[in-house]
């Protein structure tokens, strides 16, 4: 099943029109995440607003709490004498970097009203798209976002022209609450952090996270704050909304651009990330990282699946369908993929190379190994001369009992030992 979204609306003033978009829905199936996919569209009465009414107020400050950009300090001098205000404190977030300059100017907006928690602001654009384009880049740029479920807009009209937009975001909760869960969650993201001091290069740090989270954050359907990093940091079981938000956040912390990607996965609603290794994009589904996701939840079945840590975009597709907005790359790169960095992938037939990868974790004590394939004809070939034809035994001898998990689609072989 999907989980479906709900809307309210509602009337303010006699004079303008305020509609609710709604970002946090029950969860209702197994791979459902919820978020902002658009504001609806809804006939209401408009009435004239006073033109002063319209005036449009613009950003004075930015600033954000632990492990997010730094505030702005203020103008510049420029060679001609002139000021010049700083760039956005996003400038580096690859959604922001998408945007036309209408929807950056809103995005500012909108991110220093959700960041200093401010009731409404007015922002300028007078167009909703642009709206819901730029509130839709924020929550995919700021994984850390946990108290806004989604936001409200006036628009004030003169006769049948817009005159002016209101941004009112929706908070779950006050500035002192968010200020509490912030610090419980700051400890909780310091001590994570810590065990990355080791990774010195783009490949470790996301490796690193993608390893952490499928192995220490249950998925959970019914999970209390599911759809922020509450869920993770603190209670540790989540959906894949809160894989994919915790997985920006802390690769934004280790200085790897990282993006949230909403859509669907396998026909259902999902959360999956983008990030940037060593100068190209990859996507990672952490979800699916966790083998719990589609295996159950039995401790000796689960593990770490790297089937989608670092994939192209051919691969994605396969199962995975984003949505329209934001506008996502075209990944070809492949250096960064796991199997290809772990010595774990061939595009030729060496049954002893291949034979190879699975005897160093079985006589390691490892429990089980994967290899992926080029193609889907030597991935056939190799399951053959393993499984039916028994050669495993040659490899790893002793060997009394074996399972083994399949995924044609990304020609990935696991072998579980006994």
């Amino acid at each position: 099943m999907k989980k479906r979204k709900h809307f309210g609306i509602k009337l303010i003033l006699a004079a303008a029109v305020v509609i609710f978009v709604a970002a946090n829905v029950p969860e209702a199936s197994s791979s459902a995440v919820t978020l902002l996919r658009k504001v609806i569209p809804w006939k209401v009465t408009e009435q004239d607003v006073a033109g002063q009414e319209a005036v449009s107020r613009n950003p004075q400050s930015y600033e954000e709490h632990m492990g997010g950009v730094q505030g702005m300090e203020g103008l510049t001098e420029t060679a001609d004498g002139e000021d010049d205000v700083e760039q956005s404190p996003s400038f580096d977030r690859y959604v922001y970097g998408t945007l036309g300059e209408e929807e950056r100017k809103v995005y500012d907006e909108i991110y220093q009203a959700i960041d200093s928690h401010e009731s409404k602001v007015r922002v300028d654009t007078l167009d909703q798209k642009v709206l819901e384009h730029a509130y839709r880049a924020v929550m995919a740029d700021h994984g850390e976002i946990f108290w806004v479920s989604g936001y409200v807009y006036t628009r004030y009209t003169m006769g049948v022209q817009t005159v002016g937009l209101d941004f009112a975001p929706e908070y779950t909760m006050t500035l002192e609450e968010r200020e509490t869960f912030q610090t419980q969650i700051d400890a909780a993201v310091q001590e994570i952090l810590a065990g990355a001091a080791g990774a010195a290069g783009d490949y470790e740090k996301a490796k690193y996270v993608f390893e952490y989270l499928a192995q220490n954050v249950d998925y959970e359907t019914g999970a209390p704050d599911n759809q922020n990093i509450i869920s993770v940091f603190l209670n540790r079981s989540t959906v894949c909304q809160g894989y994919a938000n915790a997985t920006q956040y802390l690769l934004t912390l280790l200085g790897i651009q990282s993006a949230v990607v909403t859509g669907t996965a396998e026909g259902e609603a999902h959360a999956w990330n983008l990030v940037r290794l060593d100068g190209d994009y990859y996507f990672i589904d952490t979800t699916w990282g966790n083998s719990a996701y589609n295996n159950g939840t039995d401790e000796e079945t689960s593990f770490v699946n790297y089937n989608y840590f670092a994939v192209t975009t051919e691969e994605i597709e396969k199962t995975h369908r984003a949505d329209e907005f934001p506008t996502l790359p075209v990944c070809t790169a492949v250096e960064d993929n796991y199997y290809r960095r772990e010595g774990k992938y061939f595009s030729e037939w060496n049954p002893d190379a291949i034979g190879s990868v699975y005897a160093r974790a079985y006589d390691a004590g490892e429990g089980r190994a994967a290899v992926k394939f080029s193609s889907p004809e030597l991935y056939a070939q190799a399951k053959r001369y393993l499984l039916d034809e028994q050669h495993i035994l040659d490899y790893c001898g002793g060997l009394t009992t074996l399972s083994y998990i399949e995924d044609t689609q990304q020609k990935v072989l696991i072998l579980n030992f006994s």
